[in-house]
């Protein structure tokens, strides 16, 4: 009885408007009231949630992307960008997730695309003659590629909770963000064909190759990140370091585009981030315990045996339940309430703990495209300065892709676990 008034009290929370980590918090406080349990194991279990050396990787991270942003290099990925795809006919929105799937290795934020490429990129499409509908759906949906491409906070959250390599989880993500981004880019063309979207520029060799040479040191970013991890040179806690300093030399030495008061705002910007997050994660490991020690997983698995014991069909149902929990929820808390429930089950029909992973995640930012949550539909609507009823209306017809895309990795594994069994396993 006290297991279910918890579950009904964190909704009541959530829909009243509580912080996440306030509505895990006090539901899982008033479980081990009711229960005669010592107030001690809600301080015990916070402590031991956070208490990972794998998370140390998220403060680092997010300082990376915001590091990326404030000193400009965002400006040189965008012009690489479209001076290699731009001449395709809709050649702006081919940049745009161009340009993404470049930051995507070095932020693996969805909002941290939205907000510094988003900027820049609405603007260009809307200077160009495009659309401002579709400007701000492509926008919005190819942020979503970066938390999937590596380095990926979501996928280092996941690793830590679900108990996986996060490296293993990193190279599962690569061609999962590559076949999204193709599966955009042939929305584009679509759109493109039906609108009669311009080119933006034929191709030129000297402007590329002065392009790629002004981005050349920022897109050595990802070729550090990934590559020391793949090749075992240092940890993603480690790799994440390596992220920080490499953006301080490319904003500080090499563009100097960066003084000690945009560092000092940055570090600010990383701490209030972090903080949020931690506390979703800490607050999330009181009511992950509660779920595990009442046995909430394996009851939920017999239960949903007891519909159906196809895994076709029980993969279905998981991803509906992620997709809908992810339109409510924001992606951390999601991540953190969902592993424990979901992944005994997923694990119990075949499914690899990497393999789930990405399909969780992938559901997930899709999440963050659909109201009431949606985070990245927020801030594209202030950065485009348009309503956010409008920026909903914008991004559903590009939410066909990524489903299509979501189904495809979810059923076609090989997409996803190739690369981890051939380089880990």
């Amino acid at each position: 009885m006290s297991l279910a008034l918890m579950f009904v009290l964190l909704f009541v929370l959530l829909v009243a408007g509580a912080p996440v980590a306030v509505a895990l918090g006090v539901a899982s406080l008033f479980f081990i009231s009711t229960t005669g349990m010592p107030n001690l194991v809600v301080l015990h279990n916070m402590v031991n949630g956070i208490n990972s050396f794998p998370l140390i990787a998220v403060p680092f991270f997010i300082m990376a992307g915001h590091l990326m942003n404030t000193a400009g290099i965002t400006n040189k990925i965008f012009a690489c960008a479209r001076a290699a795809v731009g001449w395709m006919h809709g050649g702006l929105g081919h940049v745009n997730v161009g340009a993404s799937v470049i930051f995507a290795g070095m932020s693996g934020a969805a909002t941290a695309d939205a907000g510094g490429l988003g900027n820049i990129e609405i603007k260009a499409m809307r200077d160009a003659g495009y659309d401002t509908d579709f400007s701000v759906g492509i926008t919005a949906a190819s942020s979503t590629i970066g938390p999937i491409i590596p380095p990926s906070l979501p996928l280092v959250v996941y690793g830590v909770i679900a108990d996986t390599s996060i490296g293993q989880l990193f190279a599962a993500g690569l061609i999962p963000g590559l076949v999204m981004a193709m599966a955009l880019m042939a929305m584009v063309a679509f759109y493109a064909w039906r609108r009669d979207y311009p080119r933006d520029d034929r191709f030129r060799i000297p402007v590329f190759l002065r392009t790629f040479g002004d981005a050349i040191l920022p897109l050595f970013t990802p070729v550090i990140i990934v590559g020391g991890i793949l090749s075992g040179m240092f940890t993603p806690t480690e790799a994440a370091i390596a992220a920080v300093a490499y953006s301080l030399f490319l904003g500080v030495i090499v563009y100097r585009t960066l003084n000690w008061r945009r560092v000092l705002r940055v570090s600010m910007e990383t701490i209030e981030t972090t903080a949020s997050i931690m506390l979703i994660v800490a607050a999330s490991a009181i009511f992950a315990w509660i779920l595990t020690a009442n046995q909430v997983a394996q009851l939920f698995a017999r239960n949903l045996l007891t519909v159906t014991d196809d895994p076709v069909a029980i993969l279905l149902i998981i991803t509906l339940i992620v997709l809908v929990i992810g339109c409510f929820m924001e992606t951390i808390a999601a991540i953190t309430i969902l592993t424990p429930v979901l992944l005994p089950v997923a694990i119990s029909i075949g499914v690899d703990p990497v393999h789930f992973g990405i399909i969780m995640i992938l559901n997930l930012m899709i999440g963050l495209l659909t109201p009431p949550v949606g985070m990245v539909l927020y801030v594209l609507s202030k950065v485009a300065d348009v309503p956010f009823e409008r920026c909903v209306v914008a991004t559903a017809p590009f939410l066909v892709p990524l489903i299509a895309v979501l189904l495809l990795l979810t059923f076609v594994p090989e997409f996803s676990m190739w690369l981890p069994t051939a380089l880990y396993r």
